[in-house]
């Protein structure tokens, strides 16, 4: 046997190599996901139930619960502030988290660092301590049960996912670009427009995306600034729970599941053609 012959085999056995991924981490992903997913497959099913009351396994079929939701107008107006908050926090988080990340892309030293980190706080700060500081800055300033103000306090915890989004993108965006313009008569507003938006719409439309999800999903603090006349879906969602035993919350609850599903799913399926493409 020659050497060329013993070498062979060794040399297909470290080819061969070792899973990066140990079987016991798949596992632990696995029921990971399995837990997060575990509720929806009990609240869907209750939500076509008979029943007049939280009952599983569900009773019958009906679409009792949806009709009620989207004919009552107390779920109906709920629903109806959900989208507006969230619609306008996510557009003032997409602006201020945009400029912020485009300011800070080429700033370095401790002031950067630090703007970062202010502008990061509301992501790792607990619920209940930005609602109670959000609810004491807002009686003085008569914010309380106004629209205006749950729109600024949605739109400061959403910033923090817009600038980690558009930061991401700006890694590999190509200053050059901006000089090339630039040298050609475009304006810093027209290269920004033209140049760096394109290049970075991904980023922002996903910390858009993300900045919606956050405030529409938001309970702690809405429960601070609610009044009778304004109140959001999450907080109707958690009255119909500990105030009021109403099952139309497992019909509202699929409802938004799906939707958020579906606007992730379509974000997904637009960005791998555009990768493809």
């Amino acid at each position: 046997m020659t050497a060329t012959q013993i070498a062979t085999p060794r040399a297909q056995r470290r080819v061969r190599g070792v899973d990066p991924v140990p079987w016991w981490l798949k596992l632990i992903g696995g029921v990971v996901g399995l837990y997060f997913v575990l509720p929806t497959l009990f609240v869907i099913p209750m939500s076509f139930s008979t029943a007049t009351t939280f009952q599983f396994p569900p009773q019958g079929f009906s679409l009792k619960l949806y009709e009620n939701f989207f004919t009552n107008p107390v779920w109906l107006d709920a629903l109806r502030n959900s989208v507006v908050v969230a619609t306008l926090a996510s557009l003032l988080a997409t602006v201020v988290g945009t400029a912020a990340a485009v300011g800070l892309h080429n700033l370095r030293g401790r002031l950067a660092r630090f703007a970062r980190t202010v502008l990061m706080i509301s992501m790792v700060t607990p619920a209940i301590v930005i609602a109670v500081a959000v609810y004491i800055s807002f009686l003085q300033w008569q914010l309380v049960g106004t629209l205006a103000g749950y729109v600024l306090a949605h739109a400061a915890i959403g910033v923090p996912f817009v600038l980690v989004s558009v930061t991401s993108a700006l890694g590999g965006f190509d200053a050059r670009l901006l000089r090339a313009a630039s040298s050609l008569g475009a304006t810093p507003l027209r290269g920004f427009v033209t140049v760096t938006m394109p290049l970075i719409s991904r980023g922002v439309i996903t910390g858009a995306v993300f900045a919606f999800v956050t405030s529409f999903d938001e309970v702690v603090i809405a429960l601070f600034l609610r009044s009778p006349a304004l109140q959001t879906l999450p907080v109707q969602m958690y009255n119909s729970v500990t105030v009021e035993i109403d099952p139309t919350i497992a019909a509202s609850s699929s409802v938004v599941v799906t939707a958020v599903t579906l606007i992730c799913l379509v974000l997904q399926f637009v960005g791998g053609r555009r990768k493809s493409s």
